[in-house]
C-alpha cells in the first residue's frame, strides 16, 4: 500500500491508498460553506437520529441521508430504504452541488460518470467512533464510493480485504474527498475515535458525506 504523494493538481493534491483508491486533500474547499449549508438543510427536513444495530447497539455517530435512498440499520440489519423511517417521507433530494462534486472526485480516479443516488451523513463528536466495515448493502458494486470530511480531522483506518487485516491509520482534515473503487471497492476502513477539538467553522464535530450507488 502506497501513501507517497503522487501529483498535484491546483490547489489539491492526490494521495494514493490502492491501486483505484485515492485522498483527494483539500478538494472540497472551495465550496465548504455550500456543503455545510445544504447538510443544515439536510438535517432541517430529515433530523439527526442514533441509529440501532442489529445487535440492539446505538451507534456513536449521529445520522441522516439525501437522495433516491437513505442507509437504515435496526433490529432487521443494515439496508437501503426509499423513505425516512423517522418521517415517513422521502429523503431530501440531493443537492446538485453535492452530487456534481461526488461525479468529478470520482472521475480524478477514472471513474466516468458517477452518478450517486444516496447521500449518507454521519456527524461525529468527539469520543465517537465507526468499527472496520465494508460498503456492500448496495445493489452493484461496480461503483465506487466518494467520502467528503468536513469539520474536526479525524484518523481513517483504512484496511485490506479481510477484518482481522492491520488497518493504516490516515489523518483526514476538513476539505478532503477519499474516493475508492473497483478492486478497492471492498477494502475495510473505519473511523478512530475521533478526538476533542474546535473547528472555526463546525465547533467540536466533525461532518462526513458518504456517496454511493445504491440502487440498480
Amino acid at each position: 500500500m502506497q501513501h507517497d504523494l503522487f501529483s498535484t493538481n491546483g490547489s489539491f493534491s492526490k494521495i494514493s491508498l490502492g491501486e483505484q483508491s485515492a485522498i483527494l486533500r483539500g478538494y472540497a474547499l472551495p465550496i465548504e460553506q455550500q456543503l455545510l449549508a445544504e447538510v443544515t438543510a439536510i438535517a432541517a427536513q430529515a433530523p439527526w437520529r442514533r441509529l440501532q444495530t442489529p445487535g440492539g447497539k446505538s451507534m456513536s455517530v449521529m445520522t441522516t441521508n439525501s437522495g433516491e435512498f437513505g442507509w437504515h440499520s435496526d433490529s432487521k440489519g443494515y439496508r437501503y430504504e426509499a423513505t425516512d423511517p423517522l418521517t415517513a417521507k422521502p429523503w431530501p433530494a440531493m443537492p446538485e452541488v453535492i452530487a456534481d462534486l461526488a461525479r468529478n472526485a470520482a472521475a480524478e480516479l477514472g471513474f466516468s460518470n458517477f452518478k450517486a443516488d444516496a447521500c449518507l451523513v454521519n456527524c461525529y463528536q468527539p469520543g465517537a467512533q465507526m468499527g472496520l466495515h465494508q460498503d456492500r448493502d448496495e445493489h452493484s458494486l461496480s461503483a465506487p464510493i466518494v467520502s467528503i470530511s468536513l469539520g474536526l480531522p479525524a484518523r481513517f483506518l483504512w484496511g485490506g480485504m479481510k477484518r482481522s487485516d492491520r488497518p493504516a491509520r490516515i489523518e483526514l482534515v476538513h476539505g478532503d474527498v477519499v474516493v475508492w473503487g473497483g478492486v478497492d471497492r471492498l477494502r475495510f476502513h473505519g473511523i478512530a475515535k475521533l478526538a476533542g477539538g474546535q473547528h472555526p467553522l463546525l465547533g467540536a464535530q466533525r461532518i462526513n458525506l458518504t456517496l454511493r450507488r445504491a440502487g440498480p
